[in-house]
């Protein structure tokens, strides 16, 4: 069997990854600014579903890349998707990334006004200034009061990233940015996760 196995160096390894995916994608085609982060998407997860599945409002990818040229900075609602985001390299712009879910004042907050941590987050988040681009990689509840919170005129953001997985209000809570003027890029279904929205966050820092 392990004469089967081909040697890649390192260094190749994600080359190599990229090209096979575009091997099997074959003929298909996408935008400019799309086509990176769909291919990250399924170099990250394997799944090519996601060739599908992501949506992107009109023009959002490259206002996005423009975004963070600008110095846009990233909210995401796990430590998980926080991690997985190039810092590095949106620092080279003037961005950060935030997460707010595992501080002590969240989680006592919370508990008194007897909701999810994420929903706290999502209105920290909104407090902040300057150009921001909200990453949702697990809880619908973020994604839900996010929404809430920009048709409220609390906050205008450049971006949503709308992956949260699972089944509970997962679904529902991605149409309403679907069904919304909102710049987005929703994971249609259940599919999702931290790993996909970090992956759609450097796919996005990549091209800045």
């Amino acid at each position: 069997m392990l004469e089967n196995i081909k040697i890649v160096k390192p260094s190749e390894i994600e080359k190599k990854s990229m090209e096979m995916i575009t091997e099997e994608l074959g003929e298909r085609k996408f935008p400019e600014y799309e086509e990176p982060v769909v291919k990250r998407c399924i170099h990250t997860s394997a799944d090519f579903d996601y060739a599908n599945n992501l949506i992107f409002s009109e023009d959002a990818a490259r206002q996005a890349i423009q975004a963070i040229r600008d110095g846009a900075s990233i909210i995401t609602d796990t430590r998980m998707a926080a991690s997985g985001i190039n810092k590095k390299r949106l620092a080279q712009f003037g961005g950060q990334v935030y997460c707010f879910m595992d501080h002590e004042d969240v989680a006592q907050e919370a508990k008194e006004r007897g909701c999810t941590r994420a929903v706290i987050c999502m209105e920290r988040g909104a407090k902040m200034e300057g150009p921001v681009i909200f990453a949702i990689g697990n809880a619908p509840t973020a994604l839900i009061h996010l929404y809430e919170l920009i048709q409220d005129g609390k906050v205008d953001p450049v971006l949503v990233i709308g992956v949260p997985v699972g089944f509970v209000n997962v679904i529902e809570s991605k149409e309403l940015f679907l069904e919304s003027e909102i710049p987005h890029i929703i994971a249609k279904g259940r599919k999702g996760g931290s790993t996909i929205a970090a992956a759609i966050c450097n796919a996005l820092i990549y091209q800045a």
